[in-house]
């Protein structure tokens, strides 16, 4: 696991086996996720996929844009991808001058639609070529020397012509347009590569979010992300059982963020239960809820406002206890602006 940044700014990470690279997340710009990526020694070309837990910008503000130029897949469940591709898509107004204007130009429409359907058929009869007969098609005339089918062929493809021009161009200016998409639902494995993947619901305000387990097969490690969420209900408390190294949120101290310079309705939403993990909640699920087997626990997505390092590290650490040792359970901080060391086992 490498963590290439974590907080409010941004969160990416990287889970790699023997043989299989995949991006968790990308909510840094793709210049600076590359840079990131070399740093630690990792070759951004190298990766397989791209997964991501949830659509807030500071998880796919580079996502476009990187998968595009690495042409690698991108993993979402239906309804973030569908919230991320609103959260791109301009967004137009109409004034109701306008809208009245349309309305009656539709209006228009339909009443001439409507004459010409019951006109009489000499009306239409009238205006075709003479030698034709409706539904008919001419057999002896010709374009510059081709059957009247096979040039009405030609006619079809050149007025098809600038619409596929435009199609392709339209294509390649939509911010949402990725060389390839992959759904996945919470609660059912799915596989890349040698990594199995249990992704897991996670109580967030957002459209679908979720966590991650990835299980190297042929290494028997076990890894997990689990961070942007409010509480750490049963479901994700099963999720994390047996993990080798654990990324888990510990975004906030409460008497901080209550002191801080954020709004009040800002506020209630990190300390709600759809809202983040203060370092008092990441405590309680590691006193009374982890089960203690980790080589490393990385407290990530830390406020850079309403936390220090200091206050996360000490939580942790306390609620470990005496589990706590050189060859397990150490306790790692995850920074915004520089990356994690590689976590390797």
């Amino acid at each position: 696991m490498t963590v290439l940044a974590s907080g409010s700014k941004g969160n990416s990470t990287v889970i790699a086996s023997a043989t299989t690279r995949l991006l968790v997340d990308a909510g840094l710009s793709c210049r600076e996720l590359m840079r990131r990526m070399q740093l630690v020694g990792e070759d951004p070309e190298a990766l397989d996929a791209i997964l991501i837990t949830h659509e807030h910008l500071d998880h796919i503000a580079g996502l476009a844009v990187l998968a595009r130029k690495l042409k690698i897949p991108v993993f979402f469940t239906e309804q973030t991808h569908r919230a991320w591709k609103r959260m791109l898509t301009p967004r137009t107004t109409m004034s109701y001058a306008a809208w009245l204007d349309m309305m009656q130009r539709e209006k228009e429409a339909r009443a001439v639609e409507v004459a010409n359907s019951m006109a009489p058929a000499h009306t239409v009869l009238a205006l075709m070529p003479a030698g034709i007969s409706p539904g008919v098609a001419p057999e002896d005339s010709a374009v510059d020397g081709l059957s009247a089918a096979d040039a009405g062929d030609v006619l079809l493809d050149e007025a098809a012509e600038p619409e596929v021009s435009e199609a392709v161009a339209k294509t390649k200016a939509d911010p949402t347009f990725l060389p390839e998409v992959e759904y996945f639902k919470a609660g059912e494995r799915f596989c890349i590569g040698d990594i199995d993947i249990d992704p897991f619901t996670i109580p967030h305000d957002a459209a679908d979010p979720c966590g991650f387990v990835f299980h190297a097969r042929h290494e028997s490690i076990r890894m997990a992300v689990a961070t942007d969420l409010g509480y750490v209900p049963q479901n994700v408390k099963l999720a994390l059982k047996s993990v080798d190294v654990l990324l888990l949120e510990s975004n906030h101290d409460l008497e901080m963020l209550k002191d801080g310079p954020y709004p009040w309705s800002v506020k209630q939403r990190v300390m709600s239960r759809v809202g983040h993990l203060s370092n008092h909640a990441a405590a309680e699920f590691l006193l009374r809820d982890y089960d203690g087997g980790a080589h490393s626990i990385v407290l990530g997505h830390l406020s850079e406002s309403n936390n220090l390092p200091e206050l996360a590290r000490y939580a942790a650490e306390q609620a470990l206890g005496d589990r706590l040792s050189l060859l397990g359970n150490r306790v790692v901080l995850a920074a915004q602006n520089e990356p994690l060391k590689p976590i390797c086992l």
